[in-house]
């Protein structure tokens, strides 16, 4: 008699000890409605494969394989694909772009923008959309591109159902920014821009109720924090809302959570969101895929973001390499935390 959200944290105790018989029982104990969102009919194809149901699980991973999410790309590859964004479908021409600038609706969106009335614009640009069908909605995102109002540009490519473009959803901004900090740390650049995305849509001066502010959503305490290490002489935490400046802070500190958590980047990515001491608590007594650790995440909101950052990061990666990526490769295998290693978060916030 466990409702969903129960069987929900079954499924993730059972994927930790890889019992395999428990992550499908629970799974078939779900209510319809829950048993098919895609997290629930990735982990049952992988139990049912598990057990020896190879056809079962193959009928399971081909439909969700055609999604673009975080099971989707696993289900790609468990199916011996590699994950490559869609060849664009459209570009609008010049005559489209023109009547598209002239919609009543996304003309005074983008006034909205201009004077920084963010959330009003935001309600006139969702207005103004609705109905588009998957041409118009490109044509719109593109004119948000051009306005340098990226999250709208985002936000209305990602709508699209049959006709895609992911250079339009993915798109990225700021390179030559983003280009000189992550190649002098040796990050990957795609990594970067797919946490990005998540954090802020790369709108530059975003700022989250928790503080968080900039294209990072950088803490006061963290911004603070990195400063000094890289010896900032009159720090101003009103700085950080500058480009370069919350780029260079930001992929610092990344830097730093990769390095203190043995250089796996789903770690990373978790203890960016919610802090490496947590991101190393999470660890587990043995070996797991990276997959495992970050359906476990205890926090919904962490483990949300940690699959979104992830899967994001498969796309720019293709995008700016033009080479077919590996998500799973990505993820790894996150190993238990070593106890010579206890002390290596020192002052990190």
């Amino acid at each position: 008699d466990l409702s969903d959200l129960q069987l929900g944290w079954k499924v993730r105790a059972a994927l930790r000890v890889r019992s395999w018989e428990d992550v499908l029982a629970a799974i078939n104990a779900m209510t319809g409605k829950e048993s098919a969102e895609p997290a629930w009919r990735y982990w049952k194809a992988r139990a049912l494969r598990a057990l020896g149901r190879s056809d079962e699980a193959i009928a399971l991973l081909k439909p969700l394989a055609a999604e673009f999410n975080f099971y989707g790309q696993l289900a790609l590859e468990d199916l011996g694909g590699k994950i490559a964004a869609p060849a664009s479908g459209y570009k609008p021409a010049a005559d489209e772009l023109k009547a598209m600038r002239q919609n009543v609706g996304l003309r005074r969106a983008l006034e909205l923008y201009r004077l920084n009335l963010r959330l009003d614009a935001n309600r006139e640009w969702a207005y103004a959309i609705r109905g588009f069908d998957d041409k118009q909605l490109l044509v719109a995102a593109e004119v948000a591109r051009r306005y340098e109002v990226y999250d709208r540009a985002i936000y209305t490519a990602d709508r699209t159902v049959e006709t895609h473009d992911f250079s339009l959803r993915y798109l990225a901004p700021y390179r030559d920014v983003l280009k000189a900090h992550t190649a002098q740390l040796e990050l990957d650049e795609a990594w970067v821009y797919g946490l990005i995305r998540q954090e802020s849509r790369f709108i530059s001066d975003a700022r989250s109720h928790a503080g968080a502010s900039g294209l990072m959503q950088l803490m006061p305490g963290t911004a603070k924090w990195v400063a000094k290490k890289l010896g900032l002489k009159d720090w101003r935490w009103s700085q950080v809302t500058e480009i370069d400046t919350n780029v260079s802070l930001g992929t610092y500190y990344l830097k730093h959570v990769l390095e203190i958590l043995d250089g796996q980047p789903v770690l990373a990515s978790a203890a960016y969101n919610a802090g490496p001491g947590r991101a190393r608590a999470w660890r587990p007594d043995a070996a797991i895929e990276g997959a495992v650790y970050a359906e476990s995440i205890p926090f919904n909101e962490t483990r949300d973001y940690v699959k979104k950052v992830m899967a994001n990061t498969s796309y720019y990666a293709h995008n700016l390499t033009h080479q077919a990526q590996s998500l799973k490769l990505r993820l790894g295998v996150v190993t238990p935390r070593l106890r010579d290693r206890e002390t290596a978060l020192g002052d990190t916030p």
